[in-house]
């Protein structure tokens, strides 16, 4: 019987999920992949040591299946945007990776945006640039690093590097090509892209663009010694990880806004003509025709992860070794908190906003009387805020009238029904395992002849999943404070360059 694999590269795991054709996952394997911060602004990872993560990740999930990897019988792969993953003329790694989450780029993109290189960007390519676009990182390298930037014979995305690790073959896929240098009408490359930027030994030297379901290659021997897949096996080019996230949920079409709460605020509505705004990114979708538009920020679950981190240690430890989760203990925290009323407030931007490269996180409302379930449920208000700038973003230019959540959050029926309050609108939270994977896998079996299209997803969504409606008297005062959340956001906009320079660096 046919399965197919999916390959999700995230920011600090990377995965290989093998499905059956159906979309039952039949195994899971996981790989820790280190975050390397040489200097403040500055997040990479060894391209290499990616790969062989990856790798082992593969061959651990064949052996885990149960199935001859024989069965395998294609593999497309996703991971994180943006970001830039550089190779030289033999095509070895130029340097380390640097990834989305880096941000020595942020006062080009500010500086781009402030002048005209900001409007032409979005009027040409659907977008304007921002810290971790690739164009905005090459231009960086181009200024600091020109012995480098000299050197640059490839610049390709994550993903399209362990296709490479793979097949043997350079390229990527239309998602991942519109993040800095195509034409938002076309959807092709536009040498004026290039040349915009600054950057025009690169024009001419872009990876070729495929469809996210063309077979680009197929296993080779070398590979297929390292993880155990069968020689020849068919890749295809696969697609950028936000895309496949909306896909594999069952959420990549017209009319639905895509919420992914993890590392970043992603949330994504799909049309059949470009609208451009400078709140989302216009990008390609999976087939000519579509486009994908992004409204995100890199503010999401992370900012909950680092309260756990900071502040929840040693009760992580001890609710480990008693066999219960400290989600449980700060769900419960959060719903007691929810039953009183607080001030308290919440600016999940640890790691950025939609407000600029200055900002900062903070508490605000704090009292004497506040206890942690009051400053968990600010930061889970906070990121679930901050998701709403941006689907607001968007219904503003495609009127989505259902949203569908997936990310960690999702699976906690209190936070699914959070979301629904404070976007006010019906919330749809999907039991799918390895949303991204999934979505690789589906362009993996859709080039592989098993499904009509990437959209022909296999599964029976309505079984897995349910639906949340807002609560009117909890929307009512979301809306209230959603208010005061902007409110005080606008405050602190001229306050948040003066803490950039007193804390002498933005920290990552």
């Amino acid at each position: 019987m046919p399965c197919i694999m999916g390959i999700d590269s995230g920011l600090t795991v990377t995965k290989a999920v093998i499905f059956d054709a159906d979309g039952t996952v039949l195994a899971i394997a996981r790989r820790r992949v280190p975050q390397l911060i040489p200097a403040p602004q500055h997040v990479e990872r060894d391209m290499n040591g990616l790969w062989a993560a990856t790798a082992d990740a593969i061959r651990e999930a064949i052996a885990a299946s149960g199935r001859p990897a024989s069965d395998i019988v294609a593999i497309a792969a996703t991971a994180h945007g943006d970001g830039i993953y550089l190779l030289d003329e033999d095509k070895r790694p130029l340097g380390p990776a640097i990834v989305s989450l880096d941000t020595r780029a942020g006062a080009i993109a500010d500086a781009w945006n402030e002048g005209e290189v900001g409007a032409r960007a979005l009027e040409l390519t659907g977008q304007r640039p921002h810290a971790s676009a690739p164009s905005a990182i090459l231009r960086w390298i181009f200024e600091h690093q020109p012995e480098r930037y000299a050197r640059i014979a490839h610049f390709i995305a994550a993903k399209d590097w362990l296709r490479f690790c793979l097949c043997g073959t350079i390229g990527t896929d239309r998602t991942e090509a519109s993040t800095s240098f195509t034409d938002v009408t076309t959807q092709d490359y536009a040498g004026d892209a290039f040349r915009l930027f600054g950057l025009d030994r690169l024009a001419g030297r872009q990876p070729p663009m495929a469809a996210s379901t063309e077979v680009v290659g197929g296993v080779t021997a070398e590979t297929a010694c390292l993880t155990g897949l069968v020689e020849g096996t068919p890749v295809m080019a696969g697609l950028h990880d936000v895309t496949a996230s909306a896909l594999g949920m069952g959420g990549y079409g017209e009319g639905v806004v895509a919420v992914i709460a993890g590392t970043y605020s992603i949330n994504e509505t799909v049309s059949l003509e470009p609208k451009v705004d400078g709140r989302w990114f216009c990008r390609n979708g999976i087939l000519p025709g579509e486009w994908n538009n992004m409204s995100i920020s890199p503010a999401s679950t992370a900012n909950y992860d680092w309260f756990i981190e900071q502040f929840c240690a040693a009760d992580a430890r001890q609710a480990e070794v008693a066999g219960e989760s400290i989600h449980a203990i700060l769900g419960r925290e959060f719903e007691a908190a929810r039953e009183r009323p607080s001030s308290t407030f919440f600016h999940p931007y640890l790691f950025g906003s939609p407000f600029g490269g200055a900002s900062s996180a903070g508490f605000y409302g704090l009292n004497a009387w506040h206890d942690r379930g009051d400053l968990v449920r600010a930061v889970l208000e906070g990121i679930a805020f901050n998701h709403r700038v941006h689907v607001d973003a968007l219904r503003d230019g495609f009127a989505p009238t259902t949203a569908r959540l997936t990310g960690g959050v999702s699976r906690n029926p209190a936070m699914a029904g959070l979301f629904a309050d404070i976007l006010g609108m019906p919330v749809t939270a999907t039991r799918t395992e390895e949303a991204a994977a999934w979505g690789a896998a589906l362009c993996a079996g859709a080039g592989a002849g098993l499904y009509a299209s990437p959209t022909d997803d296999p599964r029976d969504l309505a079984s897995i999943e349910t639906t949340y409606q807002p609560d009117p008297d909890r929307q009512r005062a979301y809306d209230e404070k959603y208010r005061v959340f902007l409110d005080l956001a606008e405050a602190m906009k001229p306050l948040w360059p003066t803490l950039r320079r007193l804390g002498g660096a933005a920290q990552v």
